[in-house]
């Protein structure tokens, strides 16, 4: 399949700007595919289609501040930073801009203590940051850092909490798993006291979310890679789930590409840590989820070409119209799909 076959026309006043004000107030349009029917529902009524018995899978990644502005030391040339991955303790993956003239060797002073020094250039703009400073690495770039919201956003976040999950444990994340953005405590609190398994998994969020599509032909683009880790005790409840016959919600397309990364043939999963550049397209053969709780995304994103591997390609985009059609807010605080 080509790039442009993923492509929707969608009207700039439907990208959401800002979270709602309540999480679970956003819009939910539902697919079963089976029955092929549409329904539209708000976000609290997921409780409904999940049942005792089944697992609500959760990807905890904590966003960190990652975009941090300093200077060039040499010329005193403004610099934006977006971190990526943590490599070492001090040693980090970024895409810098301006990029092109910079260095290997050349520092970069953020504050007065704080500054990082070009270690390495990679292909595709990473370069690779050695930084100094003084006190722990979170309370710097907590004073000094801004959350990385999509350059689609153009409003300033009143509160950096808006761009995390409630549930969000280990810091390490680029960008937000949207999907559970739309949760609150209450909501995942009556879940479990109906009986649904809260179950979690680690992806931290890379490269991957900013970096578009530029092959012709999808089969030709290369995913970067990002971190993830399962649990004994989660790859436990969720293999006891599926040997039972309950239903796995994957909430989000990172969860997804966790499970189907570390899972067997028949879907059961494994405790393991490592990287994954799983990429997920029409045709794929799903072994770990039964329905998927996810945003809208953007047009031609590996993103899109997941849930259209969930749904169908055919059904995907008629969906997205649909949304277009209703209204929806689109990306990452908007509003949200479950496809069963």
């Amino acid at each position: 399949m080509k790039t442009k076959d993923f492509y929707y026309e969608l009207p700039p006043e439907l990208i959401a700007q800002k979270p709602l004000s309540e999480r679970d107030a956003s819009r939910l349009l539902v697919y079963n595919r089976a029955e092929k029917t549409t329904a539209h529902r708000v976000f609290r009524d997921i409780a409904e289609y999940i049942t005792p018995g089944d697992a609500l899978v959760l990807n905890d990644t904590k966003v960190i501040p990652a975009r941090v502005f300093g200077v060039k030391e040499a010329t005193g040339a403004k610099i934006e930073v977006l971190l990526l991955n943590r490599k070492e303790k001090d040693l980090w993956e970024a895409i810098v801009r301006p990029g092109k003239k910079l260095k290997k060797g050349d520092a970069i002073v953020f504050e007065k203590d704080t500054t990082a020094l070009v270690m390495d250039k990679h292909p595709e703009g990473i370069v690779s940051l050695r930084f100094s400073y003084d006190g722990l690495f979170e309370q710097v770039l907590d004073r000094i850092g801004q959350m990385p919201l999509p350059p689609y956003i153009t409003e300033k976040l009143a509160d950096k909490g808006h761009y995390q999950t409630v549930y969000a444990r280990e810091e390490g994340s680029a960008a937000a798993p949207t999907a559970g953005l739309h949760f609150t405590d209450t909501l995942l609190e009556s879940l479990s006291d109906k009986g649904v398994n809260v179950l979690n998994v680690l992806l931290h969020v890379g490269l991957g979310t900013f970096r578009p599509v530029k092959a012709e032909e999808i089969s030709d683009h290369v995913m970067h890679t990002e971190y993830f880790e399962v649990s004994r005790e989660t790859a436990e409840k969720y293999n006891a789930v599926k040997a039972k016959g309950g239903r796995v919600f994957a909430v989000g397309t990172t969860t997804v590409r966790t499970l189907e990364t570390v899972a067997d043939e028949q879907g059961f999963i494994r405790e393991t840590r490592g990287s994954t550049g799983i990429f997920i397209t029409p045709g794929y053969r799903f072994k770990t989820i039964d329905a998927l709780i996810t945003n809208f995304h953007l047009p031609e994103s590996t993103l899109l070409m997941l849930v259209s591997a969930f749904a169908g390609y055919e059904e995907a985009m008629r969906l997205y119209k649909t949304a277009v059609e209703e209204k929806y807010r689109f990306f990452s605080f908007g509003d949200a799909m479950l496809i069963l």
